[in-house]
């Protein structure tokens, strides 16, 4: 499916540095991240409890889709959404990041 570059102009990709995780009360698959994006303080939900500790995410810079609508994964809010890249089967699930040091809240585009 092909969009227009308006669309694309509509969505707000920002760095974000991962402050802290917590595994998810009711998913297994499932961590609770704490995130900033510029100087503001998100939670989001992410299924990559699989594929990375949590002494791997904390301090890390990641890309985010900043402006999604919040929803509520198993009864905690996500504020946004994690970028990442898996293969056909997601045996191997990878992280969007940075190639270099770039502030927080940096936008992508």
């Amino acid at each position: 499916m092909e969009i227009e570059f308006e669309q694309w102009e509509n969505m707000d990709l920002r760095v974000a540095e991962i402050l802290d995780v917590e595994d998810h009360p009711n998913a297994d698959k499932l961590y609770i991240l704490k995130i900033l994006i510029g100087e503001e303080e998100r939670t989001i939900v992410a299924g990559i409890r699989k594929y990375y500790s949590k002494e791997e995410l904390i301090g890390r810079k990641i890309i985010v889709f900043a402006n999604l609508k919040p929803v509520v994964l198993r009864g905690v809010k996500s504020e946004g959404m994690l970028l990442a890249a898996s293969d056909e089967n997601k045996e191997n699930v990878v992280l969007l990041t940075v190639e270099k040091d770039i502030e927080s809240g940096a936008k992508i585009g």
